[in-house]
């Protein structure tokens, strides 16, 4: 028997594109002669549809949608993922549910059972937990179907007491019951550069302790600030990963039953080092935001900095670079290299770009506010109106050009508040907001891999904000290679301050990065929309309030 796995680019609510999608997929399939394709989790209305779900029309197309698809379905079976309506007059509305199609009608289904309330997830909002467990019978094979979370019960959730099991159920161990032929897990699982392999060992692990091959099927592409890296993988009864398929592309692959049953390897070499796939992610994120928003077009402010350069480089590569525009804002602060350094990236990637040098209105704000500042020195208040200006300045071409405006800030200095409000904190999207500053350097290298594209300069100077006289990151911060060590312990490990270590890290810089990112909340309240690539992300995936203390 020939199962075909589709690796696919969803959106959200475009009910006829993913229609045309799936659909695309299963002919295919069925001209391959494939006898099961199997799609991934909630891929009918696009994964997450959030309080879409809360909407009957909403429900209503998705059912339309599901009976559309399932007419494709004649000499093929399908297995897609769908919101259902839950019948029972108690509990949630609906249920994530796994759809088996055949011959025009739904002849299978599972309910997934494990709703995940952590990080971005919120999934006990809108969906009811299945609590029924069967197989479906197909082509004489028991396949278990499941839904994502449904096969990770086993995962574990750390704090400062105790190592604890995630969930008390195990839909497996209930599954395993019925002696599966095969484990089918449909998924939507946004990328995270540090779970890559603990999500393949998984994986690994289930198909190893039941002695029974595992497919899962994840989504690529990216749906708003949650991005997808596909990667999909058919896993041996023995553990080994038979196949994966690509990171960040669409992919549908037709594998035989046979090939799975005798672990025939095509996997080809291990996962991409976690810098290429960091980059591919945010350029994946970059062009999905756009193409999903109907906006072919961005700005950003081009310092000479490497956060910004790296920015472009992103940019130039998801949009294209004639659909990129600089504006580069020299001050009195500027320094030389830094506009020609600005104007060297800019030519080696032909985008095209403008300078406005901001001393005038700089100038004309500063005699504005004299009578009110009169006896007070110059503060960070005088190096704020430089990036608001800057701000208003691109603001103005994109709303001019119809383009949006890119925030090119990193995740250490979104941590510990160094960014201006409706200055350098504007823009539409966040691309470098969950990269840290250490990582914007591995970033920057790999853009030069093959040739010299941001220059060296850029790479190698002490990194400057430029709003005051021989001003440099140190002189408010701790060197970044040790400020990142504890912001990464702080906000990926949730470690406690005095759990926090490392070279170079004493008790003092540890309660002032602290310090600073718990003041700084409400900064990040009203930040854009950042593209994810870690496990914790600024957003909806670290929810704190702004009047704590603690």
């Amino acid at each position: 028997m020939k199962i075909t796995v589709a690796q696919l680019n969803y959106h959200i609510g475009n009910f006829d594109g993913n229609r045309d999608l799936i659909c695309s997929a299963i002919r295919k399939a069925k001209s391959e002669g494939s006898e099961l394709i199997v799609f991934s989790e909630l891929c009918v209305p696009g994964y997450p549809p959030l309080d879409l779900l809360d909407r009957l029309d909403f429900i209503e197309k998705c059912n339309r949608t599901v009976e559309e698809i399932s007419n494709e379905c004649k000499g093929i079976v399908a297995i897609v993922g769908s919101p259902t309506v839950n019948k029972n007059p108690q509990g949630k509305k609906l249920f994530n549910s796994a759809l088996v199609l055949s011959e025009g009608r739904i002849i299978f289904s599972a309910n997934k059972a494990l709703l995940p309330t952590y990080d971005i997830f919120d999934e006990y909002r809108y969906f009811e937990p299945g609590k029924s467990f069967s197989i479906f019978p197909f082509k004489g094979l028991k396949l278990a179907v499941t839904i994502c979370e449904d096969l990770w019960d086993e995962q574990s959730f750390d704090n400062e007491f105790e190592k604890k099991r995630l969930y008390t159920l195990s839909p497996m161990e209930e599954l395993v019951k019925y002696d599966p032929d095969i484990i089918i897990n449909i998924s939507a699982s946004p990328f995270s550069y540090s779970k890559i392999d603990s999500k393949a060992d998984i994986f690994k692990a289930k198909a190893a302790k039941y002695d029974i091959p595992v497919i899962n099927v994840n989504q690529t592409g990216a749906n708003s600030e949650l991005i997808f890296d596909g990667a999909s993988m058919i896993v041996s009864s023995k553990g080994e990963i038979i196949r994966r398929l690509p990171f960040f592309e669409e992919s549908v692959e037709t594998i035989s039953s046979e090939e799975i049953s005798d672990a025939v390897i095509s996997e080809g070499k291990g996962s991409p080092d976690h810098i290429e796939l960091i980059y591919k992610a945010l350029v994946t994120g970059i062009r999905d935001y756009f193409a999903k928003t109907n906006f072919k077009s961005a700005i950003l402010g081009l310092s000479g900095g490497i956060d910004s350069s790296l920015c472009l480089c992103l940019a130039a590569e998801a949009l294209g670079n004639t659909n990129v525009r600089a504006l580069l804002m020299p001050s009195r602060y500027s320094s030389e290299h830094s506009v020609k350094d600005a104007v060297a990236l800019a030519e080696n990637l032909g985008i095209h770009y403008d300078i406005i040098n901001i001393e005038k209105p700089f100038r004309a704000f500063e005699e504005d506010l004299e009578p009110l500042f009169k006896g007070r020195r110059p503060d960070v208040t005088e190096e704020n109106i430089q990036a608001r200006i800057r701000a208003v300045l691109l603001m103005a071409v994109s709303n001019k050009s119809g383009s949006i405006l890119l925030n090119t800030s990193n995740k250490s200095e979104a941590a510990v508040g160094y960014g201006t409000l409706y200055g350098d904190m504007a823009g539409g999207l966040a691309v470098l907001g969950d990269v840290y500053k250490t990582d914007i350097y591995r970033l920057a290298d790999y853009v030069n891999r093959d040739r010299e594209i941001i220059p060296l300069n850029t790479i190698r100077k002490p990194p400057s904000a430029e709003l005051r006289p021989d001003q440099i990151d140190t002189d408010s911060l701790p060197e970044y290679k040790i400020l990142d060590s504890i912001l990464y312990q702080y906000i990926e490990l949730q470690k406690p301050a005095e759990r926090i270590s490392g070279e170079g890290i004493d008790a003092a810089a540890i309660e002032k990065v602290i310090r600073m990112i718990n003041s700084n909340e409400y900064k990040r309240y009203q930040a854009p929309p950042i593209l994810r690539i870690s496990s914790k992300s600024f957003g909806p995936g670290r929810r704190m309030p702004l009047v704590a203390k603690y």
